[in-house]
């Protein structure tokens, strides 16, 4: 992913957006035989810990990919727009995304109680209005089936985020592109504009939330 000086994403500001989104693409190269693994999944970030957990079914391949070669990457995005060529002074079109991307190291759990932990911990983080509902190694009804999943502990070496929201532009034309993305109202335009109004109100044009 290319990061120009003007979309790189500062630390509080992927981990803000990133609070509301848990669901990504998780990557393993593997031998490169048969090119990369890919592995759309649920995950919980632990960013003290600098940590990243999930589960996958035993037979993923993601796992044999994994043994060969144990670096991963975790790409999140969201809030995309195509920007057609006539909205823009340049006549070029262009995308808007917003995407953090996490280079890991990653570690295999297949104790029970290890893969107890990490399960507990998705479900406080997925699905906390059933606090009661735990898995406990053994015990009915999970506790049986830890045998057909394998925990991945993920540790962060890099985060990388880029937030393309035409940052290089005047501010008066990028608020006109957050016009432009509400009058056409397509899928994901409001999580772009949204983006979009964010950063040009960082780089002091009009506050957030107003045309």
């Amino acid at each position: 992913m290319l990061i120009r000086s003007w979309d790189r994403g500062e630390e509080g500001e992927w981990l803000q957006w990133l609070a509301g989104r848990d669901f990504g693409v998780l990557a393993a190269n593997g031998t490169g035989e048969s090119g990369p693994v890919l592995v759309p999944t649920h995950f919980l970030l632990d960013a003290d810990q600098g940590e990243i957990l999930l589960h996958l079914g035993k037979p993923n391949p993601l796992f044999a990919a994994i043994e060969a070669n144990p670096q991963v990457t975790l790409a999140v995005t969201d809030d995309c727009a195509f920007v057609p060529s006539y909205w823009r002074a340049t006549q070029v079109p262009t995308s808007y995304y917003a995407s953090v991307q996490f280079t890991c190291l990653a570690e295999p759990v297949d104790d029970a109680a290890g893969k107890a932990g990490i399960l507990n911990r998705q479900l406080t983080h997925f699905q906390p209005e059933t606090p009661a509902v735990r898995v406990v190694p053994g015990a009915e009804p999970y506790g049986p089936q830890l045998s057909g999943i394998r925990g991945l502990r993920l540790t962060v070496r890099q985060v990388r985020a880029k937030f393309k929201y035409d940052d290089k532009v005047p501010v008066e034309q990028q608020a006109a592109m957050a016009e432009r993305l509400a009058e056409r109202a397509g899928p994901g335009d409001a999580g772009a504009r949204a983006q979009l109004l964010r950063r040009n109100a960082q780089r002091g044009g009009c506050p957030v939330g107003e045309p």
